[in-house]
């Protein structure tokens, strides 16, 4: 948590508290560097429901950010895993297993107490960013926890992003997809 200002470089962002996530479920990326050029050259696409090319990456996605909020505060957490993780049951419907990490379960606090949730998917080659604002809730079974993502908007930004990364190398925690 910290407060982010503009500054003459882009934004100074001042730390106030800080505690580290779980790294078991990070695939390992190398940076390529930037192609400022490029950053944000295309329009904004926004809609209410993944397209068929949105639908495919979205299952193709080894990482993703949930953003949720509670009573305390916001959090941003990463969500990690082999390709396939990440489920796409329908155009407006995603799910994921909640694998065991660092046992603060900050965003499953959060999306009890207010389920409302974003998600940031990036496409780590290009820089296109796909950001998903919905609703979600975690469901607890014998099979164990799984995060169940109702989209309401989306909006994806071509090279929305500067930054270009590898191809990744998964990390060996990953349990399999189903």
């Amino acid at each position: 948590n910290g407060t982010a200002r503009p500054s003459a470089r882009g934004v100074t962002i001042e730390a106030e508290q800080v505690f580290s996530n779980c790294p078991k479920y990070l695939q390992k990326r190398e940076w390529y560097g930037s192609d400022a050029a490029g950053r944000g050259t295309g329009t904004v696409r926004h809609g209410e429901a993944l397209t068929p090319d949105q639908l495919r990456r979205v299952r193709a996605a080894d990482t993703f950010f949930v953003a949720s909020a509670g009573p305390d505060g916001v959090d941003t957490s990463h969500r990690g895993g082999n390709p396939g993780f990440l489920r796409a049951d329908a155009p407006r419907e995603l799910s994921w297993r909640d694998y065991p990490g660092n046992a603060m379960f900050l965003t499953l606090g959060n999306l009890e107490a207010d389920g409302r949730a974003g998600l940031l998917l990036l496409d780590w080659e290009t820089g296109t960013t796909l950001q998903l604002s919905g609703l979600a809730h975690t469901e607890y079974g014998p099979e164990g926890r799984v995060t169940r993502f109702r989209v309401e908007r989306t909006a994806e930004t071509p090279a929305g992003s500067p930054l270009r990364w590898s191809p990744p190398e998964y990390s060996p925690a990953n349990p399999a997809a189903a």
